[in-house]
């Protein structure tokens, strides 16, 4: 026994059920019903396409291959001064140690320095370095000052100061653009020394700033558990240099020269190499974390 091929009827619900509706006859809707399908097969297809190309863009390759390390002040500028040291040196020698340490155990990764000897460079010249090499990673050395008993270190992402203490350490690192020429020009009329100036940054939102505060918080971590510096914690304020930066990018306070016995650490190679080495146990961790995305 033949089954009867029912599909006409069935082909045929779709025609009946606009005719009428649109305006249109069966015959007409049927007559077109080859060019419809048509369009559809396109449609499909094209879909399929642009599926496929967006899924293409979105496949990243997450790799850390270049690192800019940045060493404060320099030249006419010495930075913070404690009872025998300078905050330009100190700064030099850890990120000089931090750059060796780094060339030796990921030789994949690229270093560049915003400077590797006793020099005076412009702020805006050190974020352009890094924007002109497509870091992928911004790193600031920098000592910090203030009350003899207060010690320890602090990591800080660009945004709003919280406090006036968090104000009060931008506007001493940004005065440095006062020794520079034409800096209100530079710098879009900012001035340093009023607080007002920095209400700029209130609005401030950038694309890296997540995992800046990754690389930030890993960093105090291995300061504390590693190295055993007492943390002040991961902040945000109004630095300059890490506002001209287009990557994650973080500055780094690796202590107060203005304690005695902070000084003394920081001024030692061995105090020097465990804080590039608690840096450096940082950034591996957030290498492999990022380059697990993959």
């Amino acid at each position: 026994m033949v089954k009867k091929n029912t599909n006409k009827k069935a082909h045929r619900v779709l025609p009946r059920q606009l005719a009428g509706k649109e305006g249109l006859s069966e015959g007409d809707i049927m007559r077109h019903a080859p060019y419809t399908m048509r369009f559809i097969l396109i449609s499909f297809l094209a879909s399929i396409f642009v599926l496929t190309s967006f899924t293409k863009l979105e496949l990243r390759d997450y790799r850390l291959k270049t690192i800019v390390i940045d060493a404060g002040h320099g030249g006419k500028d010495p930075g913070c001064k404690g009872q025998k040291s300078l905050e330009a040196n100190i700064a030099l020698s850890v990120a000089l140690e931090l750059g060796k340490i780094i060339s030796e155990n990921l030789p994949d990764v690229n270093i560049l320095y915003t400077r590797d000897s006793d020099k005076f460079i412009e702020l805006h010249d050190r974020a352009r370095l890094a924007n002109k090499n497509n870091a992928h990673l911004f790193i600031s050395i920098h000592c910090n000052a203030g009350p003899s008993s207060i010690y320890g270190t602090e990591t800080y992402t660009m945004g709003l100061h919280t406090s006036e203490k968090n104000l009060e350490v931008a506007q001493r690192e940004n005065s440095v653009i006062l020794k520079e020429e034409n800096y209100l020009k530079k710098y879009d009329g900012f001035d340093p020394n009023s607080p007002t100036a920095y209400i700029l940054f209130a609005n401030f939102q950038n694309a890296y700033l997540k995992n800046s505060l990754s690389f930030a918080q890993k960093v105090e971590t291995q300061f504390e558990t590693l190295v055993g510096r007492k943390s002040r914690g991961v902040l945000q304020a109004g630095f300059l240099v890490l506002w001209k930066t287009t990557m994650p990018s973080v500055l780094i306070e690796i202590g107060y020269l203005t304690n005695s016995d902070e000084e003394n650490f920081l001024g030692k190679p061995m105090g020097q190499n465990y804080i590039a080495s608690g840096i450096y146990n940082a950034l591996k961790e957030y290498k492999e974390e990022l380059e697990s995305m993959n």
